[in-house]
């Protein structure tokens, strides 16, 4: 395909975006620059919208489900005004790859009547809109993800139908749970970035600061739920993908350990690379609204449906006892310890996020709870390992893909060209790896000497990433994000504060940890940064997504106090 050809191919998709929007909700005037209008929330995005549509677009989706699942709200109104205010997003911040919003649309009024004929919703997500990332089947609509030559194929294969003939097996079940699924959004071509781009839609920009990125590669989920033109969708993460988006937008996300929401059926980069696993998590504006996606799924014993399901159902007695040890906690009796990452020893993170850093701590402390210093195994090591993970097949899939159209490559992606690897070289990968979780595995259980609980720490507060969202193309380092895949942990990231560039100044004198570094500090803008989301996560030991959920709105919750 030559050059010619791509680009007008890209230019036809980009256009049919725009074109699947109603004439009455496109934006007639010119959107100023982002030099002249970084913020695209609040009241800027809510004058194209009535009073009603604000209402609902702006209700936390557990408020939502209560509402359509009691006929308080029906389905139809809630759906056309989320497609409103998507439409209106990418518009702003082009976050979507497909809209099905007619589909939606039908779909919701065939919950109201089922309403009305039951008296009884669906299920526990009846009539609440759900966005997907754009490596989602859902059948009858086109999946790109990102790549020019996917385009009127299915995933590359011109042999196959253009569009889905299957829902992958998550939106099987959303489906069966009530939710009405209604576009897909934006990814970075290959999946393997922190930021959104590609040659179809070019690049997301974040809401918040468009100066900035919105983050990656879940990063059209984090910029359209950002602007409230989605209540709460799935992402995918194998080396912060879910996790980065939500931090960079001011969300809450979950990284799950592998094995307990469904990837079945789900595109995918380097598919059959199983040494780190991408795995699926929601994103949204609460971890009440985590909560109801991830116990809803669960509610549809996907071990059934999917190989790599494990059969561990949502577990209420993790999630209380997590709750009483708070319960003690705040009764002057601490329960709760932490560690804390000040730096991994690679990188130096931004003033905003050190910042957020001291906020947690000093939070934590007022609390009456034991923080530590965690200096556990070298993440250097860690970082290594997960990039010649990252790289084992020599860039052969992702080069295979762009080859399709003819396309370049974005040069944010992590995956480089090079030489695959043997099988015994993996296999000795995979040891070393093993190894590494074991030594991570050991300093973890060898902090009960000191936490005064009798137990290790129950949680570690870390940076996601160097920075409060990212200058476009200045990515540099993602091991903070990437650690948590290799060891396969559980990770939740939660807002923490917005960088402000009175305080948020560069030490005069930082000893640098690298050179990659001093890069790092050398690309920070305070002006440019300035009211950038500046999340944090916190990391938990593997499957322990029930209680790192408490945990994550419990210091969510205190640190905005």
């Amino acid at each position: 395909m030559t050059m010619t050809s791509w680009k007008q191919l890209a230019e036809a998709k980009r256009q049919s975006i725009l074109d699947a929007i109603p004439p009455e909700w496109r934006i007639k005037e010119p959107i100023p620059p982002a030099g002249e209008l970084r913020d695209v929330t609040g009241a800027y995005i809510q004058q194209y919208l009535t009073p009603r549509e604000i209402e609902i677009t702006e209700t936390d989706a557990v408020r939502i489900a209560e509402k359509t699942t009691s006929g308080q709200w029906t389905a139809l109104e809630v759906t056309e005004a989320f497609c409103h205010r998507a439409a209106l997003a990418h518009q702003l911040v082009s976050c979507l790859h497909e809209i099905f919003f007619d589909a939606a649309i039908e779909d919701a009024k065939r919950l109201d009547v089922y309403f009305a004929e039951h008296k009884k919703p669906m299920g526990p997500l009846h009539g609440l809109p759900i966005s997907l990332k754009d490596q989602f089947h859902v059948k009858g609509v086109e999946t790109t993800m990102g790549y020019v030559g996917w385009i009127g194929t299915f995933q590359g294969k011109t042999d196959d139908p253009r569009r889905a003939a299957f829902d992958s097996e998550l939106v099987r079940e959303l489906r069966d749970l009530g939710a009405v699924l209604y576009c897909k959004t934006s990814v970075p071509a290959t999946l393997m970035c922190g930021e959104t781009v590609n040659n179809i839609i070019s690049y997301t920009t974040n809401p918040k600061n468009r100066l900035l990125s919105c983050g990656g590669s879940s990063g059209g989920e984090g910029a359209l739920i950002a602007l409230k033109g989605s209540p709460a969708g799935f992402g995918t993460d194998i080396g912060g993908s879910v996790r980065i988006p939500a931090c960079f937008n001011g969300l809450y996300g979950i990284r799950p350990s592998s094995g307990r929401i469904p990837y079945e059926g789900a595109a995918n980069s380097m598919d059959g690379q199983n040494t780190i696993l991408s795995v699926i998590g929601p994103l949204a504006a609460s971890v009440n609204s985590l909560r109801l996606l991830f116990k809803a799924v669960l509610s549809q014993q996907p071990w059934y449906y999917d190989p790599l399901v494990a059969e561990v159902p949502w577990r209420d007695e993790l999630e209380q006892e997590t709750r009483a040890l708070i319960a003690q906690s705040t009764a002057g009796n601490s329960k709760l310890a932490f560690g804390i990452v000040y730096h991994d020893g690679i990188v130096h993170p931004h003033p905003p996020i050190a910042r957020a850093l001291k906020i947690v701590e000093q939070t934590l402390k007022r609390l009456g709870h034991k923080v530590i210093p965690w200096e556990a195994p070298a993440a250097a090591t860690g970082y290594d390992l997960a990039s010649r993970i990252y790289n084992l097949d020599g860039g052969t899939d992702v080069g295979y893909h762009f080859g399709l159209s003819g396309e370049p490559a974005p040069s944010q992606i992590v995956v480089t060209k090079g030489v695959e690897k043997t099988a015994s070289e993996i296999a000795a990968i995979n040891v070393a790896k093993r190894e590494y979780q074991k030594l991570y595995m050991d300093y973890w259980n060898s902090t009960a000497e000191v936490t005064g609980t009798g137990r290790p720490v129950d949680g570690v507060i870390s940076p996601c990433a160097p920075h409060a969202a990212v200058l476009p193309g200045k990515y540099d380092h993602v091991g903070y994000s990437a650690l948590v895949n290799l060891l396969d942990y559980t990770s939740v990231v939660f807002p923490v504060t917005n960088a402000d560039k009175s305080v948020d100044v560069l030490p005069s004198a930082l000893e640098y940890l690298s050179d990659i570094d001093r890069k790092v500090q050398s690309d920070y803008d305070a002006d440019a940064y300035d009211g950038a989301p500046a999340g944090l996560q916190l990391m938990g030991r593997r499957l322990q997504e029930e209680k790192m959920l408490v945990l994550a709105e419990y210091i969510g919750e205190e640190v905005r106090k």
